[in-house]
């Protein structure tokens, strides 16, 4: 599919690929090193972006989907070398929680894209990993380390990764300017705000989300976990409480 993706460099080894022409805008990360590219989440899978990841390197590449949803692992079937962290191990290889019906809904949702994507011959991507991750493993690829961090919450398995050279952090589904999700079964809006006090540890100089804007600060974290403890401390930050709307973002509960 032709102009699927739109390429841009943020600095001359970090990359994003993002999907701007549907709805739900995600951003894919390319990291190379000297010995190898890191792919943080392959998109939706309806157009191919290794071919994109060919535009910028050639070096051998790892891919590894921040959680195991169809937005985040649609790509990884033309990536042998990928990555999971051990929650969601199963969910790749054999117990996706959501059904095919529900993914090709959330394909076309809010689209004029009926020409450009084929849903009713969508499959959700299952595989094994190469290798199974856990919290503060690091990848290294090459002069350049990237620490894994466990931040459950959206997903049992959610991962975000963390560059201390630059102070990069890529969010996933964590944080991301728009309506955060916690509503799903598998989801844990307790885990949620503990996985966000996590990260707002840590020296971030830049957030990079999966979803929408990039002009996002390291202090929209805090702003998250404000309003996420302000649900908490209201017994609300539970599944059925409902949609709640702060000021740059809300979230589904």
């Amino acid at each position: 599919m032709e102009n699927w993706f739109l390429s841009k460099k943020i600095d001359k080894k970090t990359f994003v690929i993002s999907e701007p022409g549907h709805w739900e805008e995600t951003n894919c990360y390319l990291l190379i090193g000297a010995k190898n590219a890191l792919l943080i989440d392959t998109g939706l899978g309806v157009s191919d972006i290794s071919k994109e990841v060919l535009k910028i390197t050639e070096k051998p590449v790892i891919a590894v989907p921040t959680h195991v949803h169809w937005d985040h692992i649609g790509g990884l079937w033309n990536f042998p070398e990928f990555y999971v962290h051990e929650f969601e191990k199963d969910w790749i290889e054999r117990k996706f929680p959501l059904s095919n019906e529900f993914v090709r809904k959330q394909l076309v949702k809010d689209n004029n894209l009926t020409e450009r994507i084929n849903a009713e011959d969508y499959a959700i991507f299952q595989g094994k990993p190469k290798k199974v991750l856990s919290d503060g493993d690091v990848i290294d690829l090459g002069n350049r380390k990237i620490r894994v961090i466990h931040t459950p919450g959206h997903s049992p398995g959610h991962i975000c990764f963390f560059e201390e050279e630059t102070g990069y952090l890529f969010t996933g589904d964590l944080i991301y300017n728009g309506t955060l999700f916690a509503n799903y079964e598998s989801t844990d809006p307790e885990k949620y705000l503990e996985s966000v006090k996590k990260i707002e540890k840590l020296p971030v100089k830049r957030v990079f989300p999966a979803h929408h804007s990039l002009e996002i600060s390291p202090e929209f974290i805090s702003d998250v976990k404000n309003g996420l403890s302000k649900l908490k401390n209201e017994g609300k930050l539970c599944h059925g409480s409902g949609k709640f709307d702060f000021e740059n973002w809300s979230i589904f509960l």
